[in-house]
This record gives C-alpha cells, sequence and structure tokens, in this order.
C-alpha cells in the first residue's frame, strides 16, 4: 500500500511539521509492504532560504518530525524534480530510494552566505564523509542531478519519473517491514559507534533473523549442538 506525501516548501514549518508526522502515523499503522512515497517538486527560488522566521521550538520539532519518518518499518521513496531545497533537502537525506529528474538541482540552505546549521549538516556527513560534505557546507554550492547521482545523493536520475516512482514503489513494497528498518537502523548506527558497542545490535539483529528463517517445527541449532555435530571425520 502506497502512502503519499507532497511538501510544499512555501508552507510554514509548522504545517510541514504536521503533514510529516501525519504520514508517519498512517505508515506505523499499516501492514508491512507499505510504501511512503515523498513527491518533492520544484521550490521557488526564494527557498533557498531556509526555515524563515521561525523559532527554535519549531525546529525542534521539525528536526523530530523528520527522525522519525527516517526511523519508520516502511520504505520511503522520495521523487525530487527541479529545485530541492529547504525541507524537501531535509526528506530528500533520509529517504531509502531517491529518484530525481533530469533537471534536479540540490539547494543549499544558505541565508547571508552561510550553510544552515541543521541535521542535514551531520546526514550529509554521515553519508558522503566529513571531507566531500566540508566543501558543500562552506561554499554551499548547488548539485546539479549528475553530480548527485555520482556522490550518492541521488539513486536514479530519469525523465520518467512516474514510470520510476511505479517500478520502485512494486519492488521496494516487496521488502518493507520492520526487517528492513532494523537494517536501515544498523546503517545509520555505524556512522558513531565503535565496534565493540554496535556488537551487541548486530549480535541480536542475527539471532532475530536466526529465529525468523527457522523451519516451523524445528528448533535453531545452538552453539554446543554446532561444536558437537560431526566434521567428516574417520567415525
Amino acid at each position: 500500500m502506497r502512502i503519499t506525501l507532497r511538501i510544499d516548501a512555501t508552507r510554514p514549518l509548522p504545517e510541514l511539521t504536521a503533514a510529516v508526522g501525519e504520514a508517519c502515523d498512517q505508515a506505523e499503522t499499516r501492514a508491512d509492504g507499505s510504501v511512503l512515497l515523498l513527491r518533492l517538486p520544484a521550490a521557488p527560488a526564494e527557498a533557498r532560504s531556509w526555515p524563515g522566521p521561525v523559532d527554535i521550538q519549531q525546529i525542534s520539532r521539525w528536526e523530530r518530525a523528520v527522525r522519525r519518518l527516517e526511523r519508520l518499518p516502511a520504505m520511503s521513496i522520495a521523487v525530487a524534480v527541479g529545485a530541492c531545497g529547504g525541507p524537501a533537502l531535509d526528506l530528500l537525506l533520509v529517504s531509502d530510494y531517491r529518484i530525481g529528474s533530469t533537471d534536479l538541482r540540490l539547494l543549499a540552505p544558505v541565508n547571508d552566505g552561510h550553510f544552515w546549521p541543521g541535521m542535514a549538516v551531520y546526514r550529509l556527513s554521515q553519508q558522503l564523509g566529513a571531507a566531500r560534505a566540508r566543501q558543500l557546507v562552506l561554499w554551499g554550492d548547488d548539485i546539479n542531478a549528475r553530480r548527485a547521482r555520482e556522490i550518492g545523493l541521488i539513486d536514479q536520475i530519469t525523465e520518467e519519473t512516474e514510470e520510476a516512482v511505479h517500478t520502485a514503489t512494486v519492488l521496494m513494497g516487496r521488502i518493507s517491514d520492520r526487517e528492513l528498518a532494523i537494517r536501515r537502523q544498523l546503517l545509520l548506527e555505524a556512522q558513531t559507534l565503535e565496534f565493540d558497542d554496535a556488537l551487541g545490535a548486530h549480535l541480536a539483529a542475527c539471532d532475530r533473523e536466526l529465529r525468523r528463517l527457522v523451519v516451523p517445527g524445528t528448533a535453531p541449532r545452538t552453539a554446543a549442538a554446532a561444536d558437537s555435530a560431526p566434521t567428516g571425520g574417520a567415525q
């Protein structure tokens, strides 16, 4: 089942936050196989100046809503057309699969020459590495579709965005469930956790997967059973 969220960058931030929250509510109550489609239409030139006249509480609520979307059990697909900046860029960076039109242009959120220090900075550093993200954040240059694809911010560039959306929705819907959410979370945590800290979460995920794969009516092999099993040597 597909849930669609269309982002209008000209809307006030509280309205955008509420819209994201409503989409998350729907995604969390639907069955496995749901896909959240984020439609990010071309933004006006003034969308570069982000987030506008707001207070820090509104920014905090927005960032929490984006984070909630990032952790949904449902697969998220973003389709960005034309100029993509401000709230659309934030949502693009947390999407699982990203489709861009051939005229896509990622707009750096810049105010008076300075990159907006929101969580887009954090995610750019996570996804691109500090060195490449530094170039974007310090200089605030726009990124065209080809460049965005080269550095991994976009997964697919196409003139036929609707066809791409349909294909991606069908394919992603087959793997959209809580198991996908667990693997996504492991990827996100891998950027910040030390090996020993991450090991527990990965072992828990492995244990969950072993239990999922067990044929009904059988028990998973324990470590002791594995150690005592024949190795193929002389009897």
